[in-house]
């Protein structure tokens, strides 16, 4: 299935929205580093055909102007001649079932073949509208129909984005990553959070902190330092082939990003820790949510941080406070 290339970033092997960074024991990845940002069971099978008309009569995606400036993705269904297509879910929360969704090319044809990225050949990214319930999963292709699929179970009401972000190998190793959207409504009585600055998580029995400014228009970096009974975490495995991986959404509108940056891969068995490094970009003020997921004795935990972002050179100067989100 993966005729692409894997590409030698696995170093960064964290996708960070709006920048990123390799992770390593003590040691942020420089400015250099970030080279671009916005350039990564079956399922319902009987639904989703039942879905192949709808985009059939869809227009055709055009193909992005090459000469068009790169805008910030994460906020359309449909980018250079890919679309994703409605995605099916279970309709309440609480009710067991699966989540499944197709890649289609220009033409309207699923695509079925992807390149390799962080050790996924596509990753899913759900949060709800206020940045709450945030997962990152991997589904499994069905190379016969071009479905992506998962179980799934949504454990609160609420509109939900889900982001599906992936190479298509047609691109060529050249093109970035696409992050795809669509929204799911889950049906019931859910109390929207309001997020609130927060440079501390607590996640499993492990202490997350977050050092560094954002400042918008500019690279910053973070140091994530993670603790666990007041002693520092020096066993940190890789994870999609790096020690973090950070994804970050703007609050309000939950746009997305992403980078590369440049490192190498950790090798077989190497851990690190406490500190991980990310430098970080982001386009914009305001107020943003940031995911750490990290892995020890080969679970992977997810840390929740919120952070505002001030004008180029002021960085954030909003105090610490609780973050009024749920973690997973």
């Amino acid at each position: 299935m993966n005729t692409g290339t894997r590409l030698g970033l696995y170093g960064a092997g964290l996708v960070v929205a709006f920048g990123g960074a390799f992770g390593v024991a003590g040691a942020v990845v420089p400015d250099s580093a970030v080279t671009e940002w916005a350039e990564e069971s079956p399922a319902g099978g009987a639904e989703m055909e039942a879905h192949d008309a709808e985009q059939k009569t869809t227009p055709t995606p055009a193909a992005a102007d090459p000469a068009a400036p790169n805008s910030v993705k994460g906020l359309s269904a449909e980018a250079d001649g890919y679309l994703l297509s409605p995605v099916q879910a279970p309709g309440a929360a609480g009710e067991p079932g699966t989540l499944g969704f197709r890649i289609q090319d220009a033409a309207g044809n699923p695509v079925t073949e992807y390149q390799t990225s962080h050790e996924q050949d596509l990753h899913l990214i759900v949060a709800r509208s206020d940045g709450s319930q945030f997962r990152h999963v991997h589904p499994v292709l069905d190379e016969s129909t071009g479905t992506w699929s998962t179980p799934w179970e949504w454990s609160e009401a609420g509109s939900y984005r889900v982001f599906a972000d992936f190479k298509p190998a047609a691109a060529g190793a050249e093109v970035g990553s696409l992050t795809l959207t669509q929204t799911v409504q889950v049906a019931g009585d859910f109390t929207p959070v309001e997020p609130q600055p927060s440079r501390t998580a607590q996640v499993d029995g492990f202490t997350v902190s977050l050092d560094g400014d954002l400042a918008a228009g500019s690279s910053s970096d973070l140091t994530l330092t993670v603790s666990r009974d007041g002693e520092p975490v020096t066993s940190l495995e890789p994870y999609l082939g790096a020690f973090g991986h950070l994804v970050a959404l703007r609050d309000g509108d939950l746009a997305y990003l992403h980078v590369h940056p440049k490192g190498e891969e950790p090798a077989a068995g190497q851990t690190s820790g406490p500190e991980i490094g990310f430098a970080a970009q982001v386009p914009t003020t305001g107020r943003y949510l940031l995911y750490l997921d990290f892995q020890v004795d080969g679970q992977v935990h997810t840390a929740e941080f919120v952070l505002d972002a001030g004008n180029t050179g002021t960085g954030s100067a909003t105090p610490a406070g609780p973050h009024s989100g749920d973690g997973h």
